[in-house]
């Protein structure tokens, strides 16, 4: 990783979740054409609206966003010494 990306990655750590998240979704789709971005944001939409379909049929619980990324950062605490080569 060159020395600009190193300090770019070091800040992107300091975000919130939410913003990393938005970040990896941006870097991310920015490697794939227009169309499949439309394509896969066709698919998350359905998904969602198959998610909420069956929460509303009582098929599916929810969990607080909260909850879920204290879990998420519970589990980045404890792979955080797992040497990563970044050459």
């Amino acid at each position: 990783m060159t020395t600009q990306a190193l300090k770019i990655y070091e800040a992107a750590e300091k975000l919130p979740p939410i913003e990393r998240i938005e970040l990896i979704e941006h870097l991310f789709f920015s490697l794939d054409s227009k169309s499949e971005r439309d394509r896969l944001d066709k698919l998350w939409a359905e998904e969602a609206e198959n998610r909420l379909a069956a929460y509303d049929r009582g098929e599916m619980k929810s969990v607080p966003a909260q909850e879920v990324f204290k879990k998420l950062e519970s589990k980045r605490k404890s792979t955080a010494s797992i040497p990563v080569c970044l050459a």
